[in-house]
């Protein structure tokens, strides 16, 4: 067994083998950029290595000095993760060829299923379904209409060497595939390194399910069941779960011995994934083949006690698999949803900046430890007061967890993340609670263009109906409650003005341009060592109780016999006196007055934002990489204006309505804040 390994990536994969290999008793080394210097994988390592600047392309997609790296300190293996370098083939022969063992499969393996073109070739050979589909390279935007027409919209067209949503586009007429292939084409040259595009049929109405395999050097391939990864956007996973709430145990098995058999074919040795996508009659066609592990591996963990990252170290050290098919387990449900530094509202544009907050939920299961089941488990590589750079993916966490069946792993991620404090930066947790809430996700009833067809128009606080809107007010009214006991308690209050708490107050819940919703709330009962008080808001009754501390955000307790948990907060950005509620996904900013000062506030006037229609403003931060007009260019609605990069992603910015360019205010190259002008208009 090797005594030291070094982890070729960063964040959250980087920590998670760095679990695992303490677990074995295995040293560990990290290697970081300049702007992952602090970053937690950095200080969970025994050792670290600087390799770059904070660019990927000058630091984590550098094989010299990450072979470098390696000799220096002394480890015998690389894990690379996923992403970077651990699809590419040259990285694993030359660690090969160096004498370090790469934990992951064989460079031939890589290049037979890594590249999506001779992947597909492959399978046809194998006899494993595929999907119609033109499988050579294509040489420029032209052909790939021609292609695309012979086929038949819509297509997928997408890199051979892409992975991770980006090199990917849908097409569903000429122009789709014109302008499609040429932005997967940049994408993939700048992402990969390879511009290779190819084209098949798009199967509507898919569902997304891969089965995980497990090779090793002697010949053994076994498959670990399957994972559901249809609630996508843009081709890129949000929630996956295992097992299918869809599939059927012949579809189970058919699909895990075509799998087999493909991995078989290339000799693959370590954990990989093939991915299919089934129709609604369960018919299924290969995808293709992830050389890796991937993003959504503990699912699998959580449902078969194994620990994948713990198999390919050893697979990789020349030991045999420890168990057969046969030994293979499948027990309760596991459910993993992505966190990530995205503004779901601002349509998911990217966040980035200092984590002020990061109280994740309690864990009761463990990277390393699959002993230990139905609970809550945390993936990560930030910690609070880490920094979010923009040079990398937008996942900041895995939340995890396990349950009995589908519906109590439902209902242990809705009260995970309403547990999980994040500030600082914007993430998408309502977004995971509005989609663990709907019909159509609870029935099991959905496919990959579930979020498309559901969120078309992006993603509105409306798009998260509470069950019971009125128990978000009544909480407002029992922390004021709680608050107000602790004034009245402060001494040298002045006499005659000491702070009376009352038992009947208005809470006012504020909405947009100015709008209030008014509701008459009475607290009573209340008892300071249990925490306990009677709420009443109309028709409706409320026993609150909570030991949580004033000042914490997360407030865990109990409402008519119900346990909860929720997060309170004094003070908003726009109101310093105003409370911030939230609970399953919903959010309220409400301000608890008495009855007089509620007369008062609906008096006061509302003062309406400054119009910036004659500004372009940056939406996100990020890089500014192209201004597209000039001063005194007149522009029409659509055109392009600017592009902006972040986390990987491109964000081409287009003219909202007919114009005339008055000043550029942002220089090409410059680092940009949210709202930050761009461009100004006559």
């Amino acid at each position: 067994m090797f005594t030291k390994i070094l982890i070729a990536n960063r964040g959250e994969i980087a920590c998670r083998v760095i679990a695992t290999a303490k677990k074995m008793g295995i040293a560990t080394v990290a290697v970081y950029s300049d702007a992952d210097k602090e970053a937690r994988h950095v200080l969970l390592a025994d050792e670290a290595v600087r390799i770059g600047t904070a660019p990927s392309r000058d630091s984590y997609l550098l094989a010299d000095k990450i072979i470098a790296a390696a000799k220096q300190t002394g480890a015998q293996a690389i894990h690379p993760g996923y992403g970077f370098l651990s699809e590419n083939e040259a990285f694993a022969k030359r660690c090969e060829d160096e004498g370090i063992a790469f934990i992951g499969p064989k460079a031939h393996s890589i290049a037979a299923m890594g590249d999506k073109i001779a992947s597909k070739k492959l399978a046809n050979e194998a006899k494993v379904n595929t999907i119609p589909g033109y499988n050579d390279a294509i040489s420029g935007p032209e052909q790939a209409v021609e292609i695309a027409k012979g086929i038949g919209y819509p297509v997928m067209i997408k890199a051979s060497a892409g992975g991770g949503g980006k090199g990917l586009r849908v097409a569903f007429n000429d122009k789709e595939a014109f302008d499609g292939f040429a932005s997967c084409q940049n994408e993939a040259r700048n992402s990969f390194g390879d511009d290779r595009i190819f084209i098949e049929k798009f199967v509507q109405e898919p569902r997304h399910i891969e089965i995980q395999v497990l090779g090793d050097s002697h010949g053994n391939v076994i498959y670990l069941n399957e994972r559901e990864c249809s609630i996508q956007r843009r081709h890129q996973k949000v929630i996956e779960e295992a097992p299918s709430p869809f599939i059927s145990e012949a579809t189970r098995k058919a699909m895990g011995e075509q799998a087999v058999q493909l991995a078989k074919a290339v000799k693959y040795q370590s954990a990989g994934t093939v991915e299919f996508v089934v129709g609604k009659d369960q018919d299924f066609y290969f995808l293709e083949m992830n050389t890796r592990l991937q993003v959504e591996h503990p699912v699998t963990e959580c449902i078969t006690g194994l620990d994948l990252v713990e198999l390919m170290i050893r697979v990789a050290a020349g030991e045999a698999l420890p168990l057969t098919q046969a030994d293979v387990k499948r027990d309760g449900w596991a459910i993993e949803c992505r966190i990530n530094a995205e503004d779901p509202f601002r349509n998911f544009l990217p966040s980035t900046g200092r984590l002020v907050r990061f109280q994740p939920p309690e864990e009761t299961m463990f990277q390393s430890d699959t002993s230990k089941k139905l609970g809550v488990r945390v993936d990560t590589g930030v910690y609070e007061g880490g920094e979010i750079p923009m040079y990398y993916d937008s996942m900041i966490a895995k939340l995890i967890v396990h349950g009995t069946d589908r519906n109590d792993a439902i209902a242990k991620m809705r009260a995970a993340l309403n547990g999980f404090v994040i500030r600082g930066i914007s993430s998408n947790i309502p977004f995971q609670a509005a989609l663990l809430a709907h019909p159509k996700f609870v029935s099991g009833d959905f496919n990959t263009g579930f979020i498309a067809e559901n969120y078309s128009q992006g993603f509105h606080a409306a798009d998260v109906p509470h069950e019971d809107p009125l128990f978000l007010v009544a909480l407002a009214a029992y922390m004021n409650r709680r608050y107000r006991a602790r004034a009245s308690g402060i001494s040298g209050q002045m006499a005659g003005h000491e702070v009376k708490v009352g038992e009947q107050f208005v809470v006012a819940v504020l909405g947009h341009e100015g709008q209030k919703d008014y509701h008459e709330v009475s607290v009573t009962d209340f008892e300071d060592k249990s925490r306990s008080s009677a709420v009443t808001v109309g028709a409706s009754s409320y026993q609150i109780s909570s030991t949580a501390t004033l000042g914490q955000i997360r407030v865990q307790g109990q409402c008519n016999g119900m346990g909860f948990t929720a997060q309170v907060e004094r003070g908003t950005p726009k109101n310093p006196l105003a409370l911030r509620i939230a609970h399953n996904g919903t959010q309220i900013e409400a301000m608890v007055l008495s009855p007089l000062g509620a007369r008062l506030h609906q008096l006061m006037p509302y003062k309406a934002p400054p119009d910036l229609s004659r500004f372009l403003l940056s939406p996100m931060p990020g890089l500014l990489v192209d201004v597209a007009v000039a001063p005194g260019q007149a522009v029409q609605a659509g055109e392009k204006l600017a592009v902006i990069e972040a986390m990987k992603m491109e964000n081409v910015l287009f003219a909202a309505q007919d114009g005339v360019v008055s000043k550029i205010v942002a220089a090409k190259g410059e680092s940009l804040s949210v709202d930050q002008v761009i461009i100004e208009f006559q």
